[in-house]
C-alpha cells in the first residue's frame, strides 16, 4: 500500500516523463495514451485526445510519480496540477478510507471497476486536496 503524488500536465506529458527518466536515471516509462482505451461509442474520443498520455508511471529513489496529461476541455492550472494517488490491494480498506476522505469533500468519480482497475475513484477532500483511489492486486 502507497501514497503516490500525480502530476497533471497540459499536452506535454510524455516530454516531461522522458526528461524525468533521463534526469533521475529511472526505467524507460511504459506510457498508455486515451487512444489505448476501449472505444465507447457514447464518449467517442476526440481525435486531439489519441496520443495524449492517459496515465504513466516512474520509480524514483523508491517512490512512485505517476503522470498524465489532461484531458482536452478539463481544467489545468499550473502548480495546481497534482493529487495525492491512495494505491492499495485491500478493497475494504481502499472503501473505508474513500468514505472517510469524502466527508466534507467531493467526490468527482465514485469507486468503480474500470478496465484497468478493479476499483477506481476520485474526490476532493474537505482540505481541499485531490485524491485518486486504486486497487492494485
Amino acid at each position: 500500500m502507497s501514497v503516490d503524488a500525480y502530476l497533471n500536465f497540459n499536452g506535454n506529458c510524455r516530454e516531461a516523463v522522458e526528461f524525468y527518466a533521463e534526469v533521475f536515471g529511472t526505467e524507460h516509462p511504459n506510457i498508455m495514451t486515451f487512444g489505448e482505451t476501449p472505444p465507447n461509442p457514447e464518449f467517442p474520443l476526440p481525435d486531439e485526445a489519441k496520443d495524449l498520455v492517459m496515465h504513466t508511471r516512474l520509480t524514483i529513489n523508491g517512490s512512485n510519480i505517476m503522470f498524465s496529461d489532461t484531458f482536452p476541455g478539463m481544467p489545468f492550472v499550473e502548480g495546481n496540477n497534482i493529487s495525492l494517488a491512495y494505491v492499495g490491494n485491500d478493497l475494504d480498506d481502499i472503501k473505508s478510507i474513500f468514505n472517510k476522505l469524502s466527508e466534507g469533500g467531493t467526490v468527482g468519480l465514485e469507486l468503480q471497476e474500470t478496465f484497468w482497475s478493479k476499483m477506481y475513484g476520485q474526490l476532493t477532500d474537505k482540505f481541499g486536496i485531490q485524491w485518486q483511489f486504486n486497487f492494485e492486486s
